[in-house]
C-alpha cells in the first residue's frame, strides 16, 4: 500500500483521487487551490496562540463542542485508555475564536469548505450507481449550510520524558466524518495502518493537502471507501524537543441527514463524541 500523491491540475485527477480513497482512505492533492500563503499565515498565528496564556480565555464548552481543549481533557482514542499528548482548538464559523485570529481562520475553513464540496462531487462522481441511489441527498448536498464542520487547530507539545507511558500524539483511530482535509503539518508524525497491521509515513510537504475518508462516508457508501485507521506517532531524537501544529478540517453533513437505516448525521457523532470522553 502506498499513498498516491495527485497533482489536481490533471485531467483525470478526480478519477485518481476517487481510486486512492476506495484503496487505501487516504489519497495526497499537489498544487491545490488554496492559498498557500493563508495557510502559512494561519500555522503562525495559531501557533502564536498556543504559546500565550490567552487560550484559557475560551474553554472548551461541552455543550457546543467550541474552545480551547487542554491538554488534561484531550482526547482518548477509541478502544484506548490513555489521553493524547496533544492541545487543540474547536472552531465553528458560529463559534468563538480570539478576533485578532478569526479573519485568518475564517478564510482558511472557507477555503478549504469550497475545496471539499468539489472533492465530494469526485467522490460521488466516481461511486458505483447502486451505492449512490441509496444517499439520502447526494454528497456534496450533504454539508450545505452544515453548522458541525469542525476547524481543529492541534497543537502537539515536544515532549518531555515523563509522558504517560503508552502515550503517543494521537493513538491510532479513524475519524468520525465524511471527509478530513488536512494542510500539511509542520512536522512528519502521520501514519497510515495497511491490511497486514505496518504504519506506514503519510507523505508531507508544505504545499500538499492530505485528505483521509472518515466513518460517516464509510458508513453511507455501504463500506465502499473505508475509513482507514491513522495515528500520529512520537518523533524521536531532536525532532521529540520540537513542536508540531496541524489544521485538519472534518466536514460533517447537517445533523438531519440519513447516512444509513442506523443513523442520522448527529446520533453518529455523538456517539462517536461520547467515546472520545468529549460528551
Amino acid at each position: 500500500m502506498s499513498i498516491k500523491v495527485i497533482d489536481y491540475r490533471d485531467g483525470d485527477a478526480s478519477t485518481r483521487f476517487a481510486a486512492s480513497l476506495k484503496e487505501i482512505g487516504f489519497s495526497v492533492l499537489s498544487h491545490h487551490p488554496v492559498d498557500q500563503g493563508l495557510i502559512d499565515k494561519a500555522y503562525q498565528a495559531w501557533e502564536e496562540f498556543f504559546r500565550s496564556e490567552d487560550k484559557h480565555n475560551y474553554p472548551f464548552d461541552a455543550s457546543k463542542h467550541d474552545g480551547y481543549v487542554n491538554p488534561s481533557l484531550s482526547e482518548t482514542a477509541k478502544g484506548h485508555t490513555v489521553k493524547d499528548i496533544k492541545e487543540f482548538f474547536h472552531y465553528y464559523k458560529w463559534g468563538r475564536c480570539p478576533e485578532y485570529l478569526r479573519e485568518t481562520t475564517q478564510k482558511l475553513f472557507e477555503a478549504l469548505t469550497a475545496l471539499a464540496s468539489q472533492l465530494l462531487s469526485w467522490v460521488e462522481g466516481n461511486t458505483p450507481d447502486e451505492i449512490k441511489r441509496q444517499f439520502s441527498v447526494p454528497l456534496r448536498e450533504m454539508i450545505e449550510n452544515s453548522p458541525t464542520t469542525l476547524f481543529r487547530l492541534i497543537h502537539y507539545p515536544p515532549l518531555t520524558g515523563n509522558e504517560t507511558p503508552g502515550a503517543i500524539r494521537a493513538a491510532a483511530h479513524e475519524d468520525i466524518n465524511l471527509l478530513t482535509l488536512l494542510t500539511a503539518a509542520t512536522a512528519k508524525g502521520l501514519q497510515v495502518q495497511n491490511s497486514e497491521g505496518e504504519w506506514i509515513d503519510v507523505p508531507c510537504d508544505p504545499n500538499w493537502i492530505i485528505v483521509n475518508t472518515g466513518d460517516m462516508l464509510q458508513e453511507c457508501t455501504q463500506g465502499y471507501y473505508p475509513a482507514t485507521t491513522h495515528r500520529v506517532a512520537n518523533p524521536e531524537g531532536s525532532a521529540a524537543t520540537e513542536s508540531r501544529l496541524s489544521m485538519p478540517l472534518f466536514l460533517h453533513p447537517r445533523e438531519d441527514i440519513r447516512l444509513s437505516e442506523r443513523h442520522t448525521a448527529n446520533s453518529y457523532r455523538l456517539e462517536r463524541y461520547g467515546e472520545l470522553g468529549l460528551d
